[in-house]
Parts: C-alpha cells; structure tokens; sequence
C-alpha cells in the first residue's frame, strides 16, 4: 500500500491536494521537503519529516532529488 503525499494549495485555498510527479529534496538545514504539481499546474511543496520523505521514495510516491 502506498501512502499518497499530500500538500495544501495556496492557489486554489484547498488542503490535503495529492502531490503529482513529487521530487524530495534536502533543505540547508537538513530537512526534507516535497515539490511537485496537483495536476492543474498549480506548484506545490510540502515539508516532511526525514521517515515520511524516506518512505515515500520507497514506496515510489516520489523521486529522490539529492
């Protein structure tokens, strides 16, 4: 069973959007965060704990971006 990531748009005001074609990424400051679409072309991104963005790449809900 994969676990969807989900995000909330800034655009349209809608929370829990399914995160399209996700690519995680490593912040600065050693955190995790999620970047992708919800499929209208509206960018997205959302921050993830270190089990939560480790998880998603092995369920490949999302590519690994470092």
């Amino acid at each position: 069973m994969s676990k969807m990531l989900t995000a909330y748009c800034m655009k349209t005001k809608e929370k829990n959007v399914p995160l399209m074609d996700a690519v995680i990424t490593k912040t600065t400051r050693g955190g995790y965060m999620a970047q992708g679409n919800d499929g209208k072309g509206n960018k997205m991104t959302t921050m993830l704990s270190e089990a939560n963005a480790l998880e998603a790449i092995k369920n490949n809900v999302a590519t690994k971006g470092w």
